[in-house]
């Protein structure tokens, strides 16, 4: 690896997303600024065992622009990856198809891959006397199988990168796709992530852990609680989010213009427990982060917090801000309170959102904050702020299974 490779800055230069708050990076923008909602009250199944549920759910039709026959091939993910990747790749102004697909590379983010496609063959196996297996029911549910369909449509040849660390999963997906442009082997990469598991299947898997917040009485949009004292849990989603990276010198040659700058990334793992969190993992992450990107504490100016609206969750990432920033050192919010949980392609989704606040100056409130004892450490918005453009965003993603990452960007 030259020195020039793996000095020489990554840019984002297009970005897409698609989420219960809208159809498109700017929709998931204006929601946040405005404090908008896309959490609702799902039916469930309660025949079967599944009571209704808060969640965050894409209404948008999906696929639309497909033959039923090519349709057909592709499980809810990746129809959503496909709709927000079209949206990052036109936004970067690339041509239709890589121009050089062998320096152009795909990673993605996602915990479950095709899980519709596996609830519905195993729904076809279990009630049918003589089930009919979907044919294409494998290549569905495969992991892979976003960033695969994302390869054949942009020809992306260099690499094909799929992460599946549970709510790490996209984030890291971003981070290792850095690396791998630092060490030469890409000028391009499509990166995010996404997730599809509001069927009752996995809700109901979810409900059984105990970790899901109940519908609010008075307002399901409310469900979701970060940092509030009276959190109860979190709130599923589902959605994309994808990102078009360049190395600064292919991006300059064809005339392109940042967004913002990769800048950092952090990766550390826990090896703790499978679903409780360690502070001393997080912090590992956050200064691994922080030393990448070349920057002290005191120049992060936002840090979009995993807060998941959990109990211990929140709590131990409080402690994490404070060991590495001081206490209320550093301006933080959760808007999984707004666009609800997308577990793996939950840290693609937030990092357009913190792409977002830099380019719009405006800092997401954590919504649905009453009371919160976790405000004595943490600098905790309450309200839309204004965004000091000269310093560093963070975004944090901390994963069942104890992989922490976190990300960092900047203004070029």
């Amino acid at each position: 690896m030259s020195a020039d490779a793996r000095s020489e800055a990554i840019w984002i230069t297009g970005i897409g997303a698609c989420s219960a708050l809208g159809p498109d990076a700017d929709a998931l923008a204006d929601a946040l600024e405005q404090g908008r909602s896309g959490v609702a009250l799902q039916p469930g199944e309660p025949a079967r065992g599944v009571p209704p549920f808060a969640a965050a759910a894409v209404t948008l039709a999906l696929g639309q622009d497909m033959p039923p026959a090519q349709r057909n091939l592709h499980d809810r993910h990746s129809l959503m990856a496909l709709h927000a990747a079209r949206e990052a790749w036109a936004h970067a102004g690339l041509p239709a198809t890589a121009a050089a697909p062998e320096r152009s590379a795909v990673a993605w983010g996602t915990g479950l891959g095709g899980s519709n496609a596996l609830q519905q063959s195993y729904t076809e196996h279990l009630v049918k006397e003589v089930p009919r297996i979907h044919p294409y029911t494998v290549v569905r549910v495969m992991a892979n199988s976003a960033a695969s369909h994302l390869a054949m449509k942009y020809g992306l040849k260099a690499a094909m990168l799929t992460i599946s660390n549970a709510c790490a999963s996209s984030a890291q997906a971003i981070g290792e796709a850095l690396m791998l442009m630092r060490q030469g082997r890409a000028d391009v990469a499509l990166v995010g992530g996404s997730e599809a598991m509001l069927n009752p299947g996995s809700v109901a898997a979810w409900q059984a852990m105990g970790v899901m917040a109940a519908a609010d009485a008075e307002d399901p949009s409310r469900s979701c609680r970060p940092f509030d004292d009276a959190r109860k849990g979190l709130v599923l989603g589902e959605g994309s989010a994808a990102l078009v990276l360049e190395t600064a010198s292919h991006a300059r040659a064809r005339g392109a213009s940042a967004l913002a700058v990769l800048a950092g990334y952090g990766h550390s793992v826990d090896a703790v427990h499978l679903s409780r969190p360690d502070a001393d993992g997080q912090e590992r992450a956050l200064r691994a982060a922080l030393k990448d990107a070349g920057i002290e504490p005191g120049q992060v100016g936002y840090v979009n917090a995993h807060g998941t609206a959990t109990d211990v969750g929140d709590t131990v990432e409080c402690e994490s801000l404070m060991r590495v920033f001081g206490q209320r050192g550093v301006p933080v919010s959760a808007t999984k309170a707004l666009h609800g949980h997308l577990i793996g392609a939950g840290g693609a989704l937030e990092l357009v959102a913190c792409v977002q606040a830099l380019r719009r100056g405006k800092l997401p409130a954590s919504a649905n904050v009453r009371s919160s004892v976790l405000e004595e450490i943490a600098d905790v918005i309450r309200e839309t702020r204004d965004f000091d453009r000269s310093k560093a965003i963070v975004s944090n993603s901390f994963a069942f299974g104890g992989s922490n990452v976190s990300l960092v960007i900047n203004a070029a």
